[in-house]
């Protein structure tokens, strides 16, 4: 049996190997084309002008009173950017406060602090007034009220009013140029 199964698997190899080392079935055919083309290419390109990229500024260091403002407009003919800085006079105020009362001067501190229309009617209505000229407590109440006029005013009111009346103009002096450049 052995010897039978050799035998038909020489047999299915010798096949096997005949039919694959036959010849190929090879066709030969030519053929020639000419082809002539002939053509104009025009490339345009159009590109959109540079952006107008508004200034980065950094008011990062906590010992500034800054505040960093910038901003950029952009046209297809031209950009403009710009940034500036602006003061916080609240900061400074509580900055020099903090550093007058470090060096322990606590009524100097406190005077600096009564430049603020709201900590001077805040300290007023808890009955301990604002110094004035040295003087404290009852004393420095009977010379607030001989002197209203040196009274603080509420100036941040009127500085954010006017604030606001000028960044109005200056957005319709930009909403001007923009017309303009158009």
């Amino acid at each position: 049996m052995k010897v039978l199964l050799q035998t038909l698997m020489l047999l299915f190899f010798f096949v096997l190997g005949s039919v694959a080392y036959a010849d190929p079935i090879v066709t030969e055919s030519t053929s020639n084309s000419t082809v002539t083309t002939k053509g104009d290419n025009k490339t345009t390109v159009k590109s959109p002008p540079p952006s107008a990229i508004s200034p980065s500024i950094n008011s990062s260091n906590s010992d500034l009173c800054t505040v960093g403002i910038s901003g950029a407009v952009q046209t297809q003919i031209l950009g403009i950017s710009g940034g500036s800085t602006v003061r916080d006079l609240n900061c400074e105020r509580l900055k020099l406060a903090k550093t007058i009362y470090d060096m322990g001067m606590k009524v100097a501190a406190v005077s600096i602090m009564c430049q603020d229309d709201r900590v001077f009617r805040a300290m007023e209505m808890a009955g301990t007034p604002c110094p004035f000229l040295g003087k404290i407590g009852e004393e420095a109440q009977q010379e607030w009220d001989a002197n209203e006029d040196l009274k603080p005013i509420n100036k941040e009111e009127e500085t954010r009013k006017n604030d606001k009346l000028e960044g109005a103009m200056q957005g319709i002096g930009l909403v001007g140029i923009l017309l303009l450049l158009l």
